[in-house]
């Protein structure tokens, strides 16, 4: 029965929720109560901490429709819950588009809250709804749920496509705008058009900080030290406590701030709303909802909602939402055809839809007639509020080195539990009371689980984030920092990205009577080859200055025209509306534009209508892809070596447009051009010819992946552009090396009765590539001399579609391998980044943020290289190492220390805490994470887990190693002829609580602080903590070398040299402070062996014994490396089974993957063979 009652919401979605509802419970609330009273409020802070137990110790279960709270449950692995409140509303009808004509309507200050509602007239008096529905709802992270009873399901109305409204209907039922009656009840719904991203007080962000778990844990820890008389230890870490706690409040509040910032800017418009009456107003943008209708001015506006475009052209900056300042073209929804009849969709009528933060730059009216467009989607449902809603609430990563770090977290505090156990088996041998049994337990415990340990993590992120800063780089997710250095593959747009923004225009090939004249750079105007060239574009004229794509700048600046807006003069002199008109140098010709189509990647093409000047008839011209192009157009003015022709330009690395030409019929009127529909204008042209645009590689992108390849990163191209283009680029820049072959994937469908299938083509090159940058020696190591040469597939767009969803299997394996993606659209880049995810890989995308929102947003790491911070992307370049280990380690140290003179009764002194745990601790961990990263990568990542076995041995040894040590000092000293026990040298001498002082509990337990065990372990453990953090210091590969980090160099050799004075050279005032107790001379000599005899086999333990395992023992051992001696496989398959999973198989997926396609004798398939869907194992080819 209970597993009836879950209900999922956003299903299928990234942010999909279990729903489980639940009401209050009297008896169960009463024993919440006593239970915190008792437990002093412990409970309530465990319930704080815990929403589902507080949910579940204080409700009941129900029916999610009947509930009164609901817990939310991710279903993705990390399982996080949720809690929220049911309110309920009262409404004439149960969804926002119920017809309210005959109910009697809430006035302009209707507004939601819990229970039975009243609405505010606009007398000030409450007017009671008659006929009223009952509404139960949610919000949660800016989304607000309805329960919806005939479905018995919670449902959201993020718009106007909620009523699936055709691209017709929106110009028959929706262009008139709303009545003033529906669009109050509309507002019951919707709520205000605005992003309200509050920011706390400091008071708010302070209670939260401190009821942070480690927070509070670190608090109890100052308040014991401080009852055991530890004032000075305790004081300087509450002083420590306090910083951090405010340098992460400041933190926390600027990102709030720059983030209410960035949506602030829309949210006090005044607009201009045309209601249903034919009545005009102006209104603030905060008051719209779906179904409002805008005028839109000629000078521009800020949209604050997401509308569609129903008459009428606009020219808008769309940067803050893509990051590409290219102005660009919307047009009014298509009132008739076959796209009326589409269902409107803001993703798949991008071109029709204004969305909410973009600036309309200019706006076109025709014979007074005003640009209007209907409001589809307002707040937080708009394509802007989607966008701040990722960054408000971004989705959690999980990290496998945080994972593991709370692993071995659990070790200690296991660890810690033993040690309680043995301190109170020790006390109750010497007698000690109860009180001071538990003081001495839980002072254990606080040593093993070091309450510092969150301020060195925020200390390694602030640094990362700095440095990142300094060099341009904006981090939305800091989280994410430490991901970037465990890259397995990145994703590179090409255009833009590996390439020049800019093209150039290297010549023109035109096509006569189906025949190519010579290629040439002369464009003659006279021509219909340059009119298509001229006024086949969506430029416009802003101060003076062309504005829109940089191609079609390009093309229309090699003719020499000139461009202006279109006016009522023109309109008369054409006998049309022109919307721009375009005039030929030397006044040769005029062309008038009267409807234009724009550019859609979909469709790889864009077109327009025009009229020359004095001419009778209308002309249509288009351009794009070659291939769409020459499937439009008659096919005998099609050229009988195009495709020869093409591949020509294309594997040389050209961007080619094809041209198209038709001739209208002459009775055909302006109004009729205007009612034909796309298909039926671009339709039997004849094809005029190529234009060849070249596309240069940006300096650095050689470099890059040279450094990438030698770090064994797969680097694969996400592209829109031609695939030949693509594999052109791709060898020049070195992503597919000289001599490795490259295997085109042509899928097709299913079809007539016949399965999808794959026909494998080898590229055959046209000539030999010579670049240098693709000439990888590896001669340091050698491990790629002996390699064959590799191969590569490459696909396109369509073919991408036909693996993914036809051969799921061989997709997977296909992805190891695959380099090249063309002509992808960018849902496709998005699909391509979820797969690589899905078979274990750490992905990064790397795009201009035109096209690759979607990925960048996907992507473990997204760089976006726009140069707005409001990217959608998170941008990272870089990665620091987890220092969280080295705290550990020292807290270890202290630990046995502490564990060693409790045998003695015995512990370390206030100023002896305050200086290892304060002052030592704190420096070395701040200036460690000052190191950068190295200026090359490794060809080794970091290790991506802390329990791996390079890592633990490494960890393992050095506890090991420093327990040696202490055991050996702590005995030894007990073997001197000199030596005396703790008590004896208190009963021989009547002052000793003056001569060797005393820290004592409340209980009035005794710790003998100055005594030769102290004074041994103090100084030996001293100089280890020192040991280990430069032992762990390490410079290359990933961090540059640690002399260079002169703030840690300098630390530690003041800390070294302090030390080593205090020891040799001994104060009496400096021993009374530190409660260390006067030992012979010899003896402190001997301790300095014993200090150095430590350092000498920390380091040949971790640079000679343990780089030698790394070395043996590969981080990668399934990766690209070519194993070439019986040794390394021996080792392979040994380190195999202390990193692989139970079942036998590899922790990633892609390299248990890699290993099988080892074995497989026919992979990859050969030349010309196909491969068809259906078959069990999807391997069987045919040759052709």
């Amino acid at each position: 029965m209970e597993t009836r009652e879950i209900k999922i919401i956003n299903q299928g979605l990234d942010d999909e929720m279990e729903v489980f509802g639940y009401r209050p419970c009297v008896w169960k609330m009463v024993l919440v109560g006593a239970g915190s009273i008792c437990s002093g409020g412990l409970l309530l802070l465990l319930l704080y901490w815990l929403p589902q137990w507080r949910v579940k110790a204080t409700c009941e279960r129900s029916p999610p429709g009947e509930a009164r709270s609901l817990l939310l449950r991710t279903t993705d692995d990390l399982r996080q819950w949720a809690h929220v409140k049911v309110r309920v509303m009262r409404a004439p009808g149960r969804t926002p588009f119920d017809g309210v004509d005959h109910h009697r309507h809430p006035s302009a200050h209707g507004y939601r809250q819990p229970g039975p509602i009243a609405h505010h007239g606009k007398n000030g008096t409450f007017n009671r709804l008659d006929s009223t529905e009952l509404i139960h709802y949610f919000s949660h992270h800016s989304v607000t749920y309805y329960w919806n009873e005939g479905t018995q399901d919670f449902e959201t109305f993020k718009g106007l496509e909620h009523t699936k409204v055709s691209c017709g209907a929106i110009h028959r039922e929706h262009s008139q705008g709303l009545t003033q009656k529906v669009r109050d009840y509309r507002s019951l719904f919707f709520g205000k058009n605005e992003m309200d991203v509050r920011v706390p007080s400091l008071f708010k962000l302070f209670v939260k900080e401190v009821l942070d778990p480690f927070y509070l844990f670190q608090l109890f820890a100052i308040i014991l030290w401080a009852v055991q008389s530890y004032f000075l230890y305790s004081a300087n870490m509450l002083v420590i406590s306090c910083i951090f706690i405010g340098v992460s409040l400041y933190f926390i509040r600027k990102h709030y701030v720059k983030l209410r910032n960035l949506v602030v800017t829309h949210s006090v418009v005044r607009v201009t709303v045309c209601r249903k009456n034919k009545d005009v107003e102006e209104i603030m943008s905060t008051e719209l909802v779906p179904g409002d209708v805008i005028a839109l001015p000629a000078d521009g506006l800020l949209v604050p909602c997401d509308a569609a475009l129903i008459c009428g052209t606009c020219v808008v900056n769309e940067s803050m939402l893509t990051g590409e300042s290219v102005a660009v073209t919307k047009i009014g929804v298509p009132s008739s055809g076959r796209e009326a009849g589409e269902i409107y969709d803001t993703e798949r009528h991008k071109r029709h839809t204004l969305f909410c933060g973009s600036r309309v730059i200019q706006s076109r009216h025709y014979a007074g007639q005003a640009v209007k467009a209907l409001v589809v989607r307002t707040g937080f449902n708009t394509e802007k509020g989607q966008l701040v809603r990722s960054i408000l609430y971004p989705k959690p990563t999980d990290i496998q080195l945080h994972r593991d770090a709370a692993q071995f977290l659990k070790c200690m505090v296991v660890l810690a539990g033993l040690g309680a156990l043995y301190a109170i088996i020790i006390d109750v041998i010497l007698g000690v009371s109860a009180t001071a049994v538990i003081f001495d337990a839980l002072n254990i415990t606080l040593i093993a689980v070091p309450p510092i340990l969150p301020v060195a993590l925020t200390a390694g992120l602030v640094h990362a984030q700095r440095r990142m800063k300094r060099r341009g780089i904006f981090c939305i997710s800091p989280q994410r920092i430490n991901v970037s250095g465990q890259l397995d593959v990145i994703c590179f747009d090409k255009t833009g990205t590996l390439t020049e923004d800019g093209l150039d225009l290297w010549g023109i090939h035109r096509a006569q009577h189906g025949i190519f004249s010579v290629a040439t750079t002369e464009v003659s105007p006279k021509t219909s080859f340059a009119a298509c060239m001229a006024t086949c574009h969506s430029l416009i004229i802003t101060d003076g200055k062309l504005c829109g794509d940089p191609l079609d700048v390009k093309v229309f600046s090699a003719t020499g025209s000139l461009l202006e807006e279109g006016n009522e003069y023109h309109a008369a002199l054409y006998h049309a509306r022109i919307s721009a008109v375009v005039q030929f140098p030397d006044q040769s010709g005029e062309f008038g534009i009267v409807r234009q189509f724009p550019f859609s990647s979909a469709l790889r093409r864009m077109s327009v209508v025009v009229r020359g000047l004095g001419r009778k008839h209308f002309d249509v011209y288009l351009k794009g892809a070659p291939e769409t192009v020459a499937d439009l157009c008659a096919p005998h003015t099609v050229p009988q070596n195009f495709t020869e022709t093409l591949e020509t330009y294309t594997r040389q690395g050209f961007r080619v447009i094809g041209l198209a030409h038709r001739q209208m019929e002459p009775q055909l009127s302006w109004l009729q051009v205007q009612n034909l529909s796309r298909e039926q204008t671009e339709s039997n042209l004849d094809f005029l010819g190529l234009i060849i645009m070249q596309n240069k590689i940006k300096e650095q992108t050689a470099d890059v992946l040279l450094d990438l390849r030698r770090a064994d990163i797969r680097t694969l191209m996400v592209t829109g552009d031609d695939l030949s283009t693509a594999v052109w680029v791709a060898r020049e820049c070195g992503m597919i090396g000289a001599g490795e072959k490259v295997i085109v994937a042509d899928a097709a469908p299913p079809r007539h009765h016949r399965p999808a299938s794959i026909t494998w083509c080898h590229w055959e090159e046209p000539f030999l590539y010579t670049n240098a940058t693709s000439e990888i020696g590896f001669s340091s190591d050698g491990r790629w001399a002996e390699e064959e040469p590799g191969y590569h597939f490459a696909v396109s767009g369509r073919a991408f579609a036909v693996i993914a969803e036809h051969f799921p299997q061989l997709f997977e394996k296909f992805l190891l391998k695959a380099t090249v993606f063309a002509r992808m659209t960018p849902d496709q880049k998005t699909q391509l980044v979820a797969a690589l995810q899905s078979i274990d890989y750490t992905v990064g995308m790397c795009g201009d943020g035109a096209n690759d929102c979607g990925s960048l947003k996907k992507a473990h790491s997204g760089i976006s290289l726009s140069e707005l911070e409001a990217s959608v992307a998170s941008p990272f370049t870089s990665s620091v190492p987890d220092i969280s280990c080295v705290t550990q380690l020292i807290r270890l140290i202290l630990f046995c220390g502490v564990v060693l003179l409790y045998g003695v009764l015995s512990n370390y002194g206030d100023w002896q805490y305050f200086l290892v745990d304060t002052i030592m601790l704190s420096l070395i961990v701040f200036t460690m994470s000052l190191n950068p990263a190295w200026k090359k990568l490794a060809r080794r990542s970091p290790p991506t887990a802390l329990l791996s076995a390079p890592v633990l041995s490494s960890i393992l040894f050095q506890i090991f190693n420093c327990l040696l040590f202490q055991f050996f000092a702590f005995f030894f000293v007990q073997q001197q002829s000199w030596y005396r026990t703790p008590q004896e040298i208190q009963s021989d001498n009547t002052n000793s609580s003056q001569m060797y002082g005393f820290n004592r509990s409340q209980a009035g337990a005794q710790y003998i602080i100055m005594n030769f065990e102290n004074t041994s372990l103090f100084y030996v453990s001293a100089f280890q903590y020192l040991i280990v953090a430069v032992v762990f210091a390490k410079g290359k590969p990933f961090r540059r070398p640690t002399y260079k980090n002169w703030s840690f160099v300098l630390t530690c050799v003041a800390i070294c040299f302090f030390l080593l004075f205090i020891m040799l050279y001994p104060i009496p005032a400096i021993e009374e402070v530190f409660e260390i107790a006067s030992v012979p001379y010899d003896w402190r000599v001997t301790l300095l062996i014993i200090i150095l005899a430590h350092a000498v086999l920390s380091f040949l333990l971790e640079n000679l014994i343990l780089d030698t395992l790394w070395k043996v023992f590969p981080s990668n051992p399934t990766g690209r490396q070519h194993l070439t001696n019986k040794t390394q496989m021996a080792s392979e398959r040994f380190f195999s089974k202390m990193v692989w999973s139970k079942k036998g198989f590899p922790v990633t997926k892609y390299k248990y993957l890699s290993l099988k396609l080892q074995e497989e004798l026919d992979w990859p398939p050969a030349p010309s063979s196909v491969t068809y869907a259906g078959n069990p194992d999807y391997l069987v080819s045919e040759r052709l």
